[in-house]
């Protein structure tokens, strides 16, 4: 593990359900993480990226560190031999995507490109509707997300949009590897309008965004992390969300009074923090830990609707509800949804089965190009060609 903060938290429990993997070493700059990182995983720690990628030992690295990172840490795996899951966004721009996939191919490593939730179960099961053609043609995709992104605990380089900060570049990513991977993956263009509404959180906070397939499919993206109203009142409370609704007007309250020490609250809910230093900030809420009681293992990324033409299909409680002539029926989707487990299996997969895998560099920076053309749609109030998009990989 490359960085031990918030991210780690939420991919380590997937690793180490996984069969063929063993935890075996971590970098982090703060002593207190490592000294975690050694009593729960009997592990070697380092101080630096570099001391970890020297480790005869290790023969993947999961990059987790701060966005404006991810280049040279990939690049650093890489030319030490080491395969690499890069967590989303890839990196900030498409040229930094450019030089990570270059180095990992030179280097004859594969290259991941997770935390998704694109790589679920359930997003899986409705591209194998797609796929097989049973309701016909893909129409349209629309995606609807409300969540409470900007009002959970935010450190600077969270916020700063240079720095990778923001929702277009934090969030974004699960949503436009969704509608991608149901669509072939080779968007066209994009339009899109971002908004910056709110004072204590300088960063993008809400986009809707059009684009088009290259045979001219349609799909949207709504998107609102302002955290008032959530779309988990609409998916049977499953969701993404942090705080209850008591919760965020308190919250909120508090972030407009200058009452929350985000840097203390953020250190409550990296790896190896005492259950004091997140209690400490009002919060009261530590690192996995969701509002969603009997549903706390799964997580959706808002309302995702694929139309076809002859059918829609949409999560379900249990699945999928899928639409068609024959009316209304419910497909079970079972499996882990737990990110860690399901990048360990496709890259497992890659290196030891032959398979292909989906999520590589390519697809993280055809991703990528899609959220900063958001961005620059929105500045320069017109539609933005793409020109790194690559089809699924499967």
């Amino acid at each position: 593990m490359a960085g031990l903060g918030v991210a780690s938290t939420m991919v380590l429990p997937g690793v180490e359900k996984f069969p063929h993997a063993k935890i075996a070493a971590a970098a982090d700059l703060r002593e207190s993480a490592r000294k975690a990182f050694e009593q729960k995983y009997g592990g070697r720690t380092y101080a630096s990226i570099e001391e970890l990628c020297a480790d005869p030992d290790i023969d993947v690295v999961w990059v987790v560190t701060p966005n404006q990172l991810h280049r040279q840490h990939v690049i650093m795996a890489a030319e030490a031999g080491k395969h690499v899951v890069c967590t989303k966004p890839m990196a900030l721009t498409v040229q930094e995507c450019e030089d990570m996939c270059l180095a990992c191919e030179r280097n004859g490593v594969k290259l991941l490109c997770g935390q998704t939730y694109s790589m679920s179960p359930d997003v899986h099961a409705m591209w194998e509707v797609a796929r097989s053609g049973e309701l016909g043609r893909l129409i349209g995709i629309n995606v609807w997300f409300y969540t409470d992104w900007l009002i959970k605990p935010r450190v600077a380089e969270e916020t700063t949009e240079a720095l990778g900060g923001g929702v277009v570049y934090r969030h974004a990513p699960h949503l436009i590897d969704t509608v991608r991977l149901l669509g072939g993956g080779k968007l066209r263009s994009v339009r899109a309008m971002v908004g910056r509404w709110m004072p204590e959180r300088p960063c993008p906070g809400n986009f809707s965004a059009y684009m088009e397939f290259e045979d001219g499919t349609p799909a949207t993206i709504v998107y609102n992390g302002y955290g008032y109203f959530d779309t988990s009142e609409l998916t049977w409370g499953i969701g993404n969300r942090m705080y209850s609704e008591d919760e965020r007007v308190r919250v909120r309250r508090q972030l407009r009074h200058g009452e929350i020490d985000d840097e203390v609250a953020k250190e409550g809910m990296r790896f190896g923090a005492a259950a004091s230093d997140a209690s400490s900030t009002g919060s009261g809420w530590t690192a996995g830990e969701q509002v969603q009681g009997s549903r706390a293992h799964m997580h959706w990324f808002g309302v995702i609707v694929a139309s076809f033409e002859r059918g829609d299909v949409r999560q379900s409680p249990n699945g999928l509800f899928v639409y068609s002539d024959d009316g209304k029926r419910e497909i079970p989707v079972t499996g882990d949804r737990g990110t860690g487990m399901l990048e360990m299996e496709e890259l497992y997969g890659a290196i030891y089965e032959g398979k292909p895998i989906i999520h590589d560099g390519r697809w993280g920076m055809a991703t990528l190009e899609v959220g900063t053309a958001m961005v620059e749609s929105a500045r320069e109030r017109r539609e933005i060609m793409l020109t790194h998009q690559c089809a699924v990989n499967a």
